[in-house]
């Protein structure tokens, strides 16, 4: 009975954190004063060609504002930048073998040898990337990527969401 809990309790750890792995990327232009950058928008011609859901655009779209007024940068109609999103995800599929052989009883017949047996895992990972743009310049000069596994059910989205932002925002403004 214990190794079962105790192999529970770790099935449990482990898919928790498995929405919590998120690898951040950033880059931006190194002659941009972002000490100016005071106010915020959203980009919304580029936002609206992001092929994911509207309820999906929604929640990053709170989770980047909640984000940036939380460092005291304010949402605004005449910005000092605009923020861009675009997503890209993909399907990974693994297989493999779970014993070399595996031993049993046949009907009736004695013991027997049977085959490997193969099991199959995928997840889908997911890439969010959010863009800074000089909104008098109209150029990019920040932009952070997160990469990471998606929860697979609807509770947990948003949750995931919130996260795969908040590590991407952490590095920006980026720090000389």
């Amino acid at each position: 009975m214990k190794k079962i809990t105790v192999l529970l309790m770790l099935f449990i750890a482990l898919d928790l954190t498995s929405c919590a792995s998120v690898y951040v990327a950033t880059d931006y232009d190194r002659q941009a004063d972002f000490s100016e950058m005071k106010t915020f928008a959203f980009f919304k011609e580029g936002i609206d060609k992001v092929p994911i859901s509207d309820l999906d655009k929604k929640r990053i779209l709170h989770a980047i504002e909640r984000n940036l007024t939380a460092k005291g940068i304010m949402l605004s109609e005449n910005p000092d930048f605009l923020v861009n999103i675009f997503t890209r995800d993909r399907e990974n599929v693994e297989f493999y073998e779970n014993s070399p052989y595996y031993w049993g009883w046949g009907m009736g017949w004695g013991p027997f040898w049977g085959g490997a047996m193969y099991n199959v895992s995928r997840n889908i990972e997911g890439t969010l990337y959010i863009e800074i743009i000089d909104a008098k310049k109209r150029e990019l000069i920040w932009q952070g990527k997160g990469s990471g596994a998606l929860p697979q059910s609807l509770e947990r989205k948003e949750e995931a969401i919130k996260n795969f932002v908040n590590k991407i925002l952490d590095k920006y403004p980026p720090t000389r």
